[in-house]
């Protein structure tokens, strides 16, 4: 953050220039913007906790940060008010089908948000263009993007900032549009006034927990990212363990189950950002045709995805175990068969896992 003075000491309305804000999010293609303070101290022991219980797993800045998570002003010095902003991410059309795909074990599910360019490259931009429109209103002032790349805790920003309650799955939930949504953040050295915060709606249901395939919510607002398939699929560098494997279906990268039964998300709104539309044909892509990719195909077809990030041999080892899941046909055994021998032992190990399980060869 830039060191300039509070821009509100020079007389600015806070109020008049939040309302402001809100309407050059919207305009920005932000479903909804609000405004939260930097105390955060009843989520301090709740993080505390969680790492504690170990639940980060591999992730290891979650507690390299430690605490910093919980106290902006430490983690950016000079902020007073952030700015939370959420975005719709999945089109209609990709949301209706992602039952079908995942009752169809030859074919590929991915993360209803995958299925277009990488949202931390759009929503950044989106957030830098903000900072540009209130400096053009109020002059130079001190600010930080984010966009789910630092150790910020952005589903209690955004439920301090009136955009939803967090719910039993962890994730930030609204009754205008569920969960289907991005969140980012724009750390200020801007005083302005913190909007309400909401009252949750979950009540009773436990339809998140009990829907999750691998029990990766122990407990009502407490995810084990260790057992999570979003974890396992995107996180997690090594091996997936073996206990898992057959849990995980045919969910090559991420996981939407706990989103997909929930009731808030009949509200869910659909994107309309060209960014977010499906590329590659990847709502409907069969687990066979996207284990043939080369790694120069997978570079040149994921580049400016979210899933360019966990690389070639990851995207083999996850298809391994989806194909290991999936029905016993020719076409699954040869394309197996012909990466049995492949260059990176951590593929040929999920290759023989998934053989094994079709009955040809041994797992050990």
């Amino acid at each position: 953050m830039t060191g300039h003075e509070n821009s509100l000491a020079a007389g600015v309305d806070g109020a008049a220039l939040k309302a402001l804000i809100k309407d050059w999010a919207r305009e920005l293609g932000f479903a909804a913007a609000g405004v939260a303070g930097i105390d955060l101290g009843e989520a301090e022991t709740g993080l505390a906790d969680w790492l504690a219980a170990g639940f980060h797993g591999e992730m290891d800045y979650m507690a390299r940060h430690g605490l910093k998570r919980a106290r902006p002003a430490e983690l950016v010095p000079g902020t007073l008010s952030v700015i939370s902003l959420r975005m719709p991410y999945v089109a209609q059309a990709a949301l209706s089908a992602a039952d079908a795909v995942l009752a169809d074990g030859e074919r590929a599910y991915i993360s209803r948000y995958a299925m277009g360019r990488d949202y931390h490259k759009v929503l950044r931009a989106r957030l830098q263009q903000l900072a540009e429109r209130i400096t053009a209103q109020i002059g130079p002032f001190g600010h930080r993007v984010f966009v789910d790349s630092a150790p910020v805790l952005e589903v209690e920003l955004a439920r301090r900032a009136g955009l939803g309650w967090r719910g039993k799955h962890t994730l930030t939930l609204t009754r205008e549009a569920g969960s289907l949504f991005f969140l980012g953040e724009l750390y200020t050295d801007l005083a302005l006034p913190p909007d309400e915060v909401v009252t949750e709606h979950c009540g009773d249901c436990q339809r998140c927990i009990e829907v999750c395939p691998t029990q990766a919510i122990v407990a009502p607002y407490k995810l084990d990212a260790r057992r999570c398939i979003s974890y396992l699929t995107i996180e997690l560098k090594g091996a997936i363990p073996e206990e898992f494997r057959p849990l995980i279906g045919n969910r090559i990268y991420g996981c939407d189950d706990c989103q997909l039964v929930c009731p808030w998300n009949r509200f869910a709104r659909s994107s309309d950002q060209p960014d977010f539309a499906v590329r590659n044909g990847l709502d409907t892509a069969s687990l066979v045709e996207l284990f043939a990719w080369s790694e120069d195909e997978f570079n040149a077809r994921m580049a400016g995805s979210a899933i360019y990030r966990i690389g070639y041999e990851r995207w083999l080892r996850n298809l391994a175990v989806g194909l290991g899941n999936a029905p016993r046909t020719p076409e699954i055994l040869a394309a197996l068969q012909a990466r049995r021998e492949h260059d990176s032992p951590l593929v040929r190990e999920h290759v023989a896992w998934a053989l094994a399980q079709h009955g040809h060869g041994t797992f050990a």
